[in-house]
């Protein structure tokens, strides 16, 4: 759009009035800010062209845009009136456009009157009033290569020994320095060996010594807790898109109902007339 029309010089339209400013209580989408022979091209025009810019030109001050988008629609308009025969396909493609505008204005409708705060809060409590807790796992361990420094580790900790010391000193793993410490996790987040070990041990026991693709291991359970639940304020907007999307399917099921509508039958047509771009012209 405008990378490829160009931003012309600043100042060269300056709502359609030279030297004359408009006070912003008084404009109207009608209003003229620029004509092209006959043609006259509204402010209406304008900001329908400034939603459609893409997101790069967000950050550009309406100085700018404003007048680089007239320069736009006035070099559209030139064009425009320049071509002599329009292509055949061109009430397709209104007819298209027109057909996804309208559909996207109702969507738009629905989504923002469909829910409210108190559709939100309700659905919130749906989904977690009567969720089952979730448990999650805070456990420390020790990594060696064989199964005789991994026993070697466990009888020094059976005798008195602090399990992040032994960590500390003898662990091959990355969580070595900080005595072993891996954190919360929950099911699934560990290999399989490693959480059957861990989900098996009271708080505070030790496991044997034990093999995963990783190597040797030696485990402790520090504590356990359920999964902290997210909150109404973390949900929101995941909850708003779900009710959105439940609305628009809702109405969408209820238009369908109520109006005939004729689908191909299968293999009436062939797909490969997808490829059959030749037809517009």
């Amino acid at each position: 759009m405008l990378k490829y029309m160009g931003f012309m010089s600043a100042g060269l339209l300056s709502l359609g009035m030279a030297g004359t400013a408009v006070a912003q209580d008084d404009v109207t989408v009608d209003m003229v800010v620029a004509t092209v022979g006959e043609t006259e091209i509204t402010l209406g025009e304008v900001l329908i062209a400034r939603q459609n810019l893409p997101q790069q030109y967000a950050q550009f001050p309406n100085e700018l845009l404003f007048d680089g988008l007239i320069d736009q629609l006035v070099q559209q308009q030139l064009l425009a009136d320049a071509l002599e025969e329009a292509p055949e396909s061109l009430p397709l493609i209104l007819k298209h456009e027109e057909r996804t505008l309208r559909a996207n204005a109702l969507i738009s409708e629905i989504a923002n009157t469909s829910v409210t705060e108190d559709d939100i809060a309700a659905a919130y409590e749906a989904r977690f009033a009567d969720a089952e807790e979730i448990p999650e796992y805070r456990a420390s361990h020790l990594l060696v290569e064989t199964e005789e420094e991994a026993a070697a580790a466990k009888a020094r900790i059976d005798e008195g020994a602090a399990f992040a010391d032994v960590a500390r000193e003898v662990s091959t793993g990355p969580t070595g320095p900080n005595g072993g410490d891996l954190g919360w996790f929950g099911a699934g987040a560990m290999v399989p060996e490693f959480e059957q070990q861990i989900t098996s041990l009271e708080i505070g026991g030790v496991s044997a010594p034990f093999e995963t693709q990783f190597g040797w291991h030696v485990a402790t359970l520090v504590e356990t807790r359920a999964q902290p639940q997210p909150t109404l304020e973390e949900m929101s907007r995941e909850l708003a898109a779900e009710l959105q999307e439940a609305a628009i399917t809702a109405r969408l099921e209820e238009l369908a109902a109520n109006t005939t509508i004729v689908e191909p039958e299968e293999g009436q047509f062939d797909p490969d007339l997808l490829d059959r771009v030749d037809l517009l012209r």
